[in-house]
């Protein structure tokens, strides 16, 4: 079997032009072929994520078997030269590359992709509902009001979601974007983040999990303050509380906090993974398939995790096919602790862009027993986009 074309897709949803997922399909000379995605689906990336797997595709893919998944992607780390150095936009190239291999592999083998990984060791994945701040609905709308936030847990808890996450810090009290949480936090900052994580524990109650989320926006300083709320409110754990560019800042804030520390999603394979992992400033490790490698490298990477008791929750904010390919790592790895679905996962302008369309029942997640991802492409909707072909 060799690889004899390849499509790249970025996406373009005229309801949500800030939604940019890019797809890649592989062709092979046997009629089968494989989906992946790049974990760029939001924000700045999404292009140069599309013509490096363009670039990468024509260098490493056509003529060779997809069955050399290990093969392609050390050839992808080494002989791009970039990958040596990491980033995200390289790293998501090699991801969606190295998922729509594993997806190929399946559908020859008729056989799952977490089969192939191991095997099921998880067959129901408990669920948590993702970035409440967003709202919990079919619009997507920017939470200012700690009545708001409650009423967006209750539409959360009523799907039967025992878990919610939210983001309480990344608006001010006029509904404006915090992009820069380094400063210390105001004392009338404080009491409003608080009243949001009050309203959502008083509309949950104490036997649901609430995660508070910070999108690595705080310094260390800062984000020891917020602690202090994430505490108060017995949070499951506490997300991203600083950015990756020094890691021994997580260190700081673990060390002044009782709350588990979770991070990862921009920590792209083994060798950035390895200070939190060596001074366990990371408790909980959350991955993103499309940014870390694929199968092939974040499979090694949750391994690498489990030595130091670290569990998994996968990143998952993109379209179906990352949400596919997270529910086969997790049902494959002993140390998987909580699925993610992110608000934008229910909204129309994502769930069209697959022909199925992986959705959890009452807060839990079952892995598709179809050979491969089980997931393909809607070509009736991605075919509007933006599509390079390579040959």
């Amino acid at each position: 079997m060799k690889v004899n074309r390849v499509e790249v897709f970025d996406i373009h949803c005229p309801d949500r032009p800030a939604w940019t997922p890019v797809f890649v399909r592989i062709h092979t000379d046997e009629g089968i072929s494989g989906v992946g995605e790049a974990g760029l689906a939001y924000d700045l990336g999404h292009s140069a994520a599309a013509s490096m797997i363009k670039e990468m595709a024509e260098a490493f893919l056509i003529g060779h078997d997809p069955f050399q998944t290990e093969l392609l992607w050390s050839r992808m780390l080494r002989e791009s030269f970039w990958g040596l150095g990491g980033g995200p936009v390289v790293y998501a190239a090699m991801s969606a590359i190295d998922t729509a291999l594993w997806d190929i592999k399946g559908k020859a083998l008729n056989l799952p992709v977490y089969q192939l990984l191991g095997g099921k060791v998880n067959p129901e994945l408990r669920t948590y509902a993702s970035q409440l701040q967003f709202d919990w609905d079919s619009e997507f709308k920017a939470l200012v009001q700690p009545h708001e936030y409650a009423e967006a847990a209750h539409k959360a808890i009523a799907e039967g979601y025992d878990a919610v996450k939210v983001d309480p810090i990344q608006y001010d009290k006029d509904g404006n974007t915090y992009y820069d949480r380094t400063k210390l936090i105001s004392r009338a900052e404080m009491k409003l983040y608080r009243a949001r994580m009050q309203a959502i524990r008083e509309a949950v109650g104490d036997e649901v999990d609430i995660i508070f989320e910070c999108h690595s926006l705080p310094g260390a300083t800062s984000a020891i303050q917020i602690a202090d709320i994430a505490e108060e409110f017995d949070c499951m754990y506490y997300e991203e509380p600083v950015n990756y560019l020094n890691h021994s800042l997580h260190a700081k804030v673990a060390n002044k906090t009782s709350v588990p520390i979770a991070g990862g999603e921009r920590l792209y394979n083994r060798w950035g993974v390895r200070p939190y992992f060596e001074d366990q400033s990371i408790d909980v490790l959350q991955p993103d398939i499309g940014l870390c490698g694929g199968f092939t490298e974040t499979k090694k990477v949750c391994d690498y995790a489990d030595i130091f008791d670290i569990r998994i929750q996968a990143h998952v904010c993109g379209g179906p096919v990352a949400t596919a390919a997270s529910l086969h790592l997790e049902t494959a790895i002993p140390n998987f602790l909580i699925h993610e679905h992110h608000t934008y996962a229910i909204k129309k302008w994502n769930r069209e862009l697959c022909l199925q369309d992986p959705q959890p029942k009452n807060g839990i997640f079952r892995v598709s027993e179809e050979p491969g991802l089980g997931i393909e492409l809607n070509d009736e909707i991605v075919m509007r986009s933006a599509r390079v072909e390579i040959k």
